[in-house]
């Protein structure tokens, strides 16, 4: 029987708070591929975003390996990373979901996540840098746009439509020696 090829090289997107970074990491884990967090490139101490050559400098760096796996949905640097990709896996669950999820984390989450920085109750629920209206505001506009995107950049897109069916699709992959 022959062996389905593994993709070396992935975008993991989504919107806010679907769990695109712990996605990632298993994917990579299987694939053996360095798992690149896009958050973690442009986010500097207190929150800072990067100047966006210096975050897009980031991004090519983290890239140059062989077999990796992105996570993030960052336009700034898309024509750096989806041309070099094999495949595009989109976690495209219910909006109820993602944003039970995402209240729960944001609660809930009290460690250091990039460069310092810690959710805090006055970002997450009275700023208008809101990770959850960020999550309410970009859900319905990411729907419409990837597959477009992914057409455009001719990269495969694999859609995910609930923790679930990424569980076994994670789960399908034959890890090859």
């Amino acid at each position: 029987m022959a062996r389905r090829r593994q993709p070396k090289r992935v975008a993991v997107v989504g919107t806010t708070g679907v769990g695109k970074t712990i996605f990632a990491r298993q994917l990579a884990s299987l694939l053996d591929a360095r798992h690149v967090e896009l958050d973690a490139l442009f986010h500097g101490p207190n929150w800072t975003p990067a100047p966006l050559d210096e975050f897009r400098g980031r991004v090519s760096a983290a890239i140059t390996t062989e077999a990796f796996v992105v996570d993030g949905n960052y336009g700034a640097a898309r024509d750096i990373v989806w041309p070099r990709l094999d495949l595009v896996v989109w976690l495209d669950y219910p909006f109820p979901l993602i944003f039970a999820r995402l209240f729960r984390r944001t609660v809930a989450r009290r460690e250091e996540l990039w460069n310092g920085n810690r959710e805090s109750f006055r970002l997450s629920f009275a700023s208008r840098d809101s990770i959850l209206l960020w999550a309410i505001t970009s859900h319905r506009r990411r729907r419409r746009e990837l597959p477009a995107i992914a057409e455009r950049f001719g990269v495969p897109l694999v859609r995910l439509r609930s923790p679930r069916e990424s569980a076994a699709w994670l789960g399908s992959l034959e890890i090859t020696a």
